[in-house]
């Protein structure tokens, strides 16, 4: 079930950015799909029964062989790891940069704004205060 505001929330515009990019690349969404799995609970699970199977059943001397495709499979995971990251950082860039954007156009208004009220308040100010002292008071 869904919160009651849920149907209310939007994305962030580097979001959907980045999800459009992601779509777009099929290079992206298998390293998406990759690291994902890799990040998970099951992949640590597979891994383990995999290893100790190889360990116990396999190899009398498991250890050279296992070594070795361990430390391949380190190197690829290493290279998913680091490209989730770039695309992080890229990610974080574009929304810290449209997040500036957003703020220096609200100050921008806000000073509008606030230049607008002083205007209006020191001509209100004029009209309601020394106008009155300026005209003649009849005595009447």
């Amino acid at each position: 079930m869904k919160p009651p505001f849920a149907h209310k929330l939007k994305h962030h515009p580097a979001v959907l950015q980045s999800q459009a990019q992601r779509a777009a690349s099929a290079q992206l969404r298998l390293a998406d799909k990759i690291t994902d799995f890799a990040g998970s609970m099951p992949f640590v699970y597979i891994h383990a029964v995999v290893f100790a199977t190889w360990m116990i059943f396999f190899e009398a001397a498991p250890w050279p062989k296992l070594t070795l495709i361990v430390s391949l499979e380190a190197i690829f995971l290493s290279a998913f790891v680091l490209i989730g990251q770039n695309r992080q950082a890229a990610f974080q860039q574009a929304k810290a940069d449209h997040d500036f954007n957003e703020q220096e156009l609200e100050l921008k208004t806000n000073t509008e704004l606030t230049r607008t009220i002083h205007k209006l308040t020191t001509e209100l100010h004029r009209r309601l205060v020394e106008e009155p002292r300026n005209q003649p008071r009849g005595n009447g």
